[in-house]
């Protein structure tokens, strides 16, 4: 098992040194699940939910969250991030939604964090436009699913329905 890299050699929290690190094309895939009444979700997919298109400004609030992670993560450096998608698909199975967060840039480090924080944000933001109609909605299964770049190369999730 690899060391942690926050900490330095006594034990104390530090932010890592990417000064000399390589500058890769570098990708992250988060998802997240919202789980929720049948007929929450039926409101949120008709758009007439109370607080306005939930679906819409989920999106935004993910973006804006992978665009501010190092102010959320203490150890996260500032990125400057070239593209933040999130995707947000029904699935009357669970019932509830499911949401998968990318964030990509050209840089010395990665871009994990910034996709786990928008697919995060993005569940919180569902949950806070439709609690008026469904407080027992449950966030869950939020996880890296891939990864692309720097000295470590690609990573996958061993399996995606988790």
């Amino acid at each position: 098992m690899s060391k942690l890299t926050h900490l330095d050699q006594s034990g104390h929290a530090h932010m890592v040194d990417v000064g000399d690190k390589q500058e890769t094309e570098r990708l992250a895939v988060a998802e997240a699940s919202i789980i929720m009444q049948p007929e929450t979700l039926a409101l949120i997919l008709s758009g007439n939910a109370a607080k306005g298109d939930v679906l819409a400004t989920a999106r935004i609030a993910g973006i804006m969250a992978a665009k501010k992670t190092a102010d959320l993560i203490p150890l996260c450096h500032p990125l400057m991030l070239t593209k933040v998608g999130i995707e947000i698909e029904a699935d009357e199975s669970l019932p509830g939604l499911k949401v998968t967060a990318s964030a990509r840039l050209k840089g010395r480090t990665g871009v994990e964090m910034e996709a786990l924080t928008a697919a995060s944000v993005t569940c919180l933001t569902i949950y806070d436009m439709a609690k008026a109609v469904d407080k027992d909605m449950t966030i869950q299964n939020i996880r890296l699913v891939e990864k692309h770049g720097g000295k470590s190369g690609d990573w996958f999730a061993s399996s995606k329905d988790k």
